[in-house]
């Protein structure tokens, strides 16, 4: 049987466009250590493909 996990949070984040939510869950995964101090992450996190780095807009 699973172990029930009791350090998890779920975050909504509801906002106008252009007010900083991608920024905001870039910041939030950069605080909880979620990457490797030796690991390259890029500017935008959240902006994975080529359409959302070069219009700067996140598509989920």
């Amino acid at each position: 049987m699973l172990k029930e996990r009791t350090d998890l949070r779920n975050v909504a984040i509801i906002a106008h466009v252009d007010h900083g939510k991608t920024t905001l869950v870039d910041g939030l995964l950069r605080q909880a250590h979620v990457f490797r101090t030796n690991q390259q992450v890029a500017e935008r996190v959240m902006d994975s493909n080529d359409l959302e780095r070069e219009r700067g807009i996140t598509i989920l």
